[in-house]
């Protein structure tokens, strides 16, 4: 074999070393990125919350007659029950949604105003304003909260401002 020859399949398989360390480079950064915006973005949705119970009662892609909206959004259905003086601080939500509440009272708080929700009552949130929910009965109150979500959402949709 000729000293040419040699050069070039020393060339080449020093250029397959380079290209393989810099994609194990690239793998390992977009990695430690992904893995750092994890746990920024966990620590954004930190919610307070106390004496908070919640069941997911239904969760399901929607695909249907509304087209645009086939396999890109869901709709979840979520029971929660507050136990008495129960609360979940100030959040907003991923999508919108319509609570229903089942049974108790609930002081619902949103631009420095409180409504008070009773059983039967339905209220909408629209997801984007921070608000607070609180139980100040001394008798469990339970909600119903049906909203959409993005098809691959599997956090809850309970989030707290960015601002905080």
């Amino acid at each position: 074999m000729s000293a040419k020859m040699k050069r070039r399949e020393f060339i080449t398989l020093l250029g397959g070393v380079v290209k393989e360390k810099t994609m194990r480079r690239f793998t390992l950064l977009l990695l430690v990125a992904l893995l750092g915006g994890t746990d920024r973005l966990a620590a954004q949705e930190t919610v307070e919350t106390r004496g908070i119970t919640s069941e997911i009662k239904i969760d399901e892609v929607i695909f249907g007659h509304l087209t645009e909206l086939n396999c890109k959004f869901k709709l979840r259905a979520t029971e929660l029950t507050f136990a008495p003086d129960g609360y979940v601080g100030v959040h907003h939500h991923v999508g919108p949604g319509i609570r229903y509440v089942i049974s108790g009272e609930l002081t619902f708080a949103e631009g420095g105003q409180e409504t008070i929700y009773k059983a039967g009552e339905y209220y909408f949130e629209t997801g984007n304003l921070a608000h607070t929910a609180q139980n100040k009965t001394n008798v469990p109150l339970r909600v119903l909260v049906v909203e959409i979500l993005p098809k691959d959402w599997a956090a809850p949709a309970m989030i707290a401002p960015k601002s905080q």
